[in-house]
């Protein structure tokens, strides 16, 4: 069928004696991982001693084909049967890499005696981007409690969402972008995750958090992604309950964040130095310690946002300072008077 992409995948099966010699071509996605299945269950329900996956013709594997091998390599490991895949591209093979979770690398051939096989990273931003997706729909498939899953990149001095499970979820990414605040704005920036539990209860993004409850999520947890040793992205899990993301949650969170992070580290292609990631990360900071010397004004002088702005503006110009001083003294100002103290800085 004209368009069917079933129609670009090719498998054959043959067998030499115990061993069955499975070879596929073009692309598995969509319907075709249904025929990848079902010559599957065929090659298994005749026993043989061993199997081989003959990749070299294979130009791409999605997320339902690498499912389907992960399962039949847990019915082979059953009936005690080698499952051994043999000559795949660099980019199948950097797909396959990223199965860790799966303990699908172990199979690759050439892989230690210890399981340990670094995945192939490609330095074509568009490939590194294609890998980042199926980051995405791996943890979107394997991870129960998550009702979506995206990755936020830092590139060209901001952060922009490279991969996102749906379109909610592009647009609580960028609901975090535009307010300043936010689990993955604050992993990307600080360098460790973010969870919150019950976004109804939450108070430390007050701007964002509204957005995200009328966009009907409930529970995020975001892990760090690392360019050497900047942070420079984050892992985004979303769950419309909350209380979701227990510990065995955020571990696989944790290990689909390091695989996505030595995909970027490797290719280069977040950022041209440390100081690119530094310069956003102070402009972040800067945002932030703005919103809460806007908020301190709200709460003391009963004015609303923008007119609380504008005092904070008139008084950076009055004093001589920058914006960012004269907030971050306005809100130390109001944590000495909280606490009894005196005030150190005048407003």
């Amino acid at each position: 069928m004209m368009g069917d992409p079933s129609s670009r995948f090719g498998i054959t099966t043959t067998f030499d004696g115990l061993e069955a010699v499975l070879t596929l071509s073009g692309r598995v996605e969509h319907g075709a991982a249904f025929i990848l299945g079902a010559a599957l269950d065929t090659a298994i329900n005749r026993h043989p001693a061993s199997m081989v996956f003959d990749l070299s013709k294979l130009d791409f594997i999605g997320v339902s084909g690498m499912l389907a091998v992960a399962n039949a390599e847990e019915r082979l490991t059953e009936i005690g049967t080698r499952l051994t895949i043999r000559s795949p591209s660099e980019l199948v093979n950097r797909l396959l890499s990223m199965m860790d979770v799966a303990e699908m690398s172990r199979l690759l051939d050439g892989a230690s005696s210890d399981g340990e096989h670094g995945p192939v990273v490609a330095s074509d931003p568009r490939e590194v981007d294609g890998a980042l997706r199926q980051i995405v729909e791996l943890a979107r498939a394997l991870v129960e409690a998550a009702d979506g899953v995206s990755v936020s990149l830092l590139r060209d001095g901001r952060l922009t969402t490279v991969a996102a499970s749906d379109q909610t979820i592009m647009e609580m990414d960028t609901n975090q972008y535009e307010t300043g605040e936010g689990p993955c704005i604050d992993a990307s920036v600080q360098g460790r995750s973010f969870h919150t539990y019950a976004l109804a209860s939450e108070s430390r993004w007050p701007a964002f958090t509204p957005r995200a409850l009328q966009l009907g999520i409930s529970a995020i947890f975001s892990s760090p992604l690392r360019a050497g040793n900047v942070p420079v992205g984050a892992l985004n899990m979303y769950a419309r309950r909350p209380l979701t993301f227990g510990a065995k949650d955020q571990a696989a969170a944790a290990a689909f964040a390091k695989s996505a992070s030595a995909i970027v580290s490797e290719a280069n292609a977040v950022v041209s130095d440390a100081e690119t990631a530094a310069r956003y990360q102070e402009a972040l900071a800067s945002r932030r310690i703005i919103n809460l010397a806007t908020g301190v004004l709200m709460e003391r002088d009963g004015i609303d946002a923008d007119a609380a702005f504008a005092d904070l503006l008139r008084l950076s110009r009055s004093h001589g300072e920058r914006l960012r001083v004269q907030a971050d003294a306005t809100v130390r100002s109001a944590r000495h008077s909280a606490s009894g103290a005196e005030p150190r800085l005048h407003t």
